[in-house]
C-alpha cells in the first residue's frame, strides 16, 4: 500500500521501517512549513533564525540575554550565535552591552526598531500559521503538539 509521503516523494519502494517513514514525514513537513515561513520573512530582510532570535529577545524583555542563553533557546540550534547577533545588531534590530553586574557577560537586547518590526510581522505570520495548520482544528493540533513533545522526550 502506497502512503501519501511515498507519493509526495515519488518513492516506489516501501520505507525500511515505520520509524523511518515517520521521521521523513516530520522532516518533509518541517521543510515545507519552514519554506513558507522563510518566504513570508524574506520581504522584511529576515531569515527564520533571525526572526527566532528577535522573538527570543522580545520575550527576554529589558534584561536581555547573553549569547549562550539565546543559543539555548533557538528552535534550531546554529553554530555561531555571535555572528547572528552581529548581523542583527548591524541592521539596528539588536543592541549589545556589557552586563554592569558581571562585566564578563555581554547582554543582547532587542531595539525599538526590532520591536516595531516584530509588531509589523505578528499578524502576517499568524495568518501564515493559520493557513498552514488551522485546518487541523484545535483538538488535532493539541494531539500533534503532544505527539511531537513525546517524540522529543522519547517517552
Amino acid at each position: 500500500m502506497t502512503t501519501t509521503l511515498q507519493q509526495e516523494l515519488h518513492q516506489t519502494r516501501p520505507f525500511v521501517s515505520i520509524e523511518a517513514e515517520a521521521f521523513l514525514s516530520v522532516a518533509r513537513t518541517a521543510a515545507l512549513l519552514g519554506n513558507e515561513l522563510a518566504d513570508a520573512l524574506t520581504p522584511h530582510g529576515l531569515t527564520p533564525t533571525q526572526y527566532n532570535v528577535l522573538r527570543i529577545l522580545r520575550g527576554a524583555g529589558v534584561s536581555g540575554l547573553c549569547r549562550y542563553e539565546v543559543g539555548d533557546r533557538l528552535v534550531a540550534p546554529v553554530p555561531d550565535v555571535t555572528r547572528l547577533l552581529d548581523r542583527l545588531e548591524g541592521a539596528g534590530l539588536v543592541g549589545r552591552a556589557r552586563d554592569p553586574e558581571d562585566r564578563r557577560q555581554v547582554k543582547a537586547r532587542i531595539t525599538p526598531a526590532g520591536l516595531q518590526l516584530l509588531d509589523e510581522l505578528d499578524e502576517a505570520l499568524q495568518a501564515v500559521h493559520a493557513s498552514q495548520l488551522g485546518h487541523l482544528g484545535e483538538k488535532r493540533l493539541r494531539m500533534l503538539i503532544d505527539l511531537l513533545a513525546a517524540a522529543r522526550k522519547r517517552t
